[in-house]
């Protein structure tokens, strides 16, 4: 079994001067197989360590560090992690070898029987998101699939965050929300998915429903 643990809740806004702020969450998954998620912005390695320590848990415990984007809020320490497989997107690698997996054509990869990474493009195309089942709930770590639990309402919020393909990221938002209990989204809090949210996602199938 595995505990999933938010070590960083994201965030995004604009501050008075008109600048975007922006950090993305952090995740570590403890089980069979240490996992971090999200490595945040090259500035927060102190942060990143500083949580993993409250956890007993060191940089070279960590087998996989999985970035859901590469943009450079979700990559930024990754190099702390040296013995660690990283996938970042669609992309696996181990120092300089690089592994083929067929995440365009949908196909999921798998880590373990409670882990898996499945392809989710939208915000951008090799977007991908960590599939958990702990105890009786599946978590789904989303990265920007989902940039907050406000933007269920308020679909402009994701849309204005940037998208490369907003059609499938509606297909792909609608697809987590059908199997997770929880979302732990990209820049906010993790929050629980209801039916009244899946419903709702269900019926934006078309941009500014």
């Amino acid at each position: 079994m595995c505990e999933v643990v938010v070590l960083h809740d994201g965030y995004s806004f604009v501050n008075n001067d008109g600048e975007m702020i922006a950090n993305c969450s952090c995740t570590l998954i403890k089980g069979p197989h240490n996992i971090i998620i999200d490595t945040m912005t090259p500035w927060d390695s102190e942060v990143i360590l500083t949580a993993l320590k409250e956890h007993q848990i060191t940089p070279d415990d960590i087998n996989f560090v999985v970035s859901t984007h590469g943009h450079s809020d979700h990559t930024g320490n990754n190099n702390l992690f040296l013995k660690a497989t990283h996938i970042v997107g669609f992309s696996i690698s181990f120092k300089d070898k690089y592994y083929i997996h067929p995440f365009e054509k949908g196909e999921e990869y798998v880590i373990n029987d409670f882990v898996k990474i499945i392809p989710t493009p939208g915000h951008t195309l090799s977007d991908v998101t960590v599939l958990v089942k702990s105890e009786e709930e599946n978590i789904a770590i989303v990265g920007d699939l989902f940039e907050k639990y406000e933007d269920v309402n308020n679909q402009s919020i994701w849309q204005e965050a940037g998208s490369e393909d907003p059609i499938k990221q509606v297909k792909n938002r609608t697809m987590i929300a059908d199997i997770a209990n929880w979302i732990i989204p990209g820049h906010g809090p993790k929050f629980e998915v209801t039916d009244e949210m899946r419903m709702l996602l269900k019926n934006q199938t078309t941009l500014g429903a």
